[in-house]
């Protein structure tokens, strides 16, 4: 089951942030390198916490309803502990990881997010969303968002045979992260606009991803966070007690 947004209230611990790691994007000893760091990361989540996959875990994933993908078994065997272990992960779905099922629900105990999550843990207030859709100026990739979450599209393309369907998909990946990386949205940057509007809204501290760039800045009455991207830097972000910092992996 993927839900359009969801609200968690409890007070965790502490709660990690992960976004933009793009596993599958090649070449294969990076990866290999990239899932290396990610299986020790969520081995070292304590029980109490709870994690928050800021999109584009993937650099494409496509689910049919009888088969998922190859690849990155560590990746899915180190969640699937991680839930047993009774740390929450919510997996907000990215512009590149959007075709999901219920595979990660199901078989993984992985709550999927469409849109954005809101928590509050303690005294803090914080939204998070993987970004996309959320500039103001960017009206192409809204309209082929709209397209792409189609539920129709979506069933067509489901009647693809898997090994067409992932070639389709692994080929169109790389155009549309060269995209993001490239995108240039003028003087202001969007995400920080959109953070500051929800700022207005009462939010302590707003997480993004999808822009590749790296940020912790002071935004209103609050913080915006971007993790940037693992492709150029692995890191995670962490809130607890009332603190937000970003953390670099070696």
């Amino acid at each position: 089951m993927i839900k359009k947004a969801d609200k968690v209230s409890k007070n965790f611990e502490k709660v990690y942030f992960i976004s933009d790691l793009h596993l599958g994007s090649g070449p294969e000893e990076s990866d290999k390198m990239r899932e290396t760091l990610l299986v020790g990361f969520l081995a070292s989540i304590p029980a109490g916490s709870s994690l928050v996959i800021v999109g584009d875990l993937f650099d494409y994933w496509f689910e049919f309803r009888q088969v998922y993908q190859r690849g990155f078994f560590r990746t899915l065997t180190a969640l699937y502990e991680l839930t047993s272990r009774g740390v929450e992960v919510h997996y907000l779905i990215g512009n590149h990881d959007f075709f999901h099922r219920d595979f990660f629900s199901k078989e993984l105990g992985v709550n999927l997010i469409e849109d954005h999550l809101v928590i509050e843990n303690g005294n803090s207030r914080l939204f998070a969303a993987h970004g996309d859709g959320y500039v103001k100026n960017d009206h192409g990739y809204r309209v082929l968002k709209a397209v792409l979450r189609n539920k129709t599209v979506q069933f067509l393309y489901g009647l693809i045979h898997p090994d067409l369907g992932l070639w389709i998909a692994r080929s169109t990946s790389k155009g549309s992260r060269h995209y993001t990386g490239q995108k240039d949205y003028g003087k202001i940057d969007g995400l920080v606009e959109a953070a500051e509007q929800k700022m207005k809204e009462g939010f302590d501290f707003v997480i993004f991803g999808h822009s590749h760039k790296r940020k912790f800045v002071e935004c209103g009455d609050g913080f915006y966070a971007n993790l940037g991207s693992w492709l150029d830097k692995p890191c995670y972000g962490v809130l607890e007690n009332n603190d937000f910092k970003i953390t670099d992996l070696n």
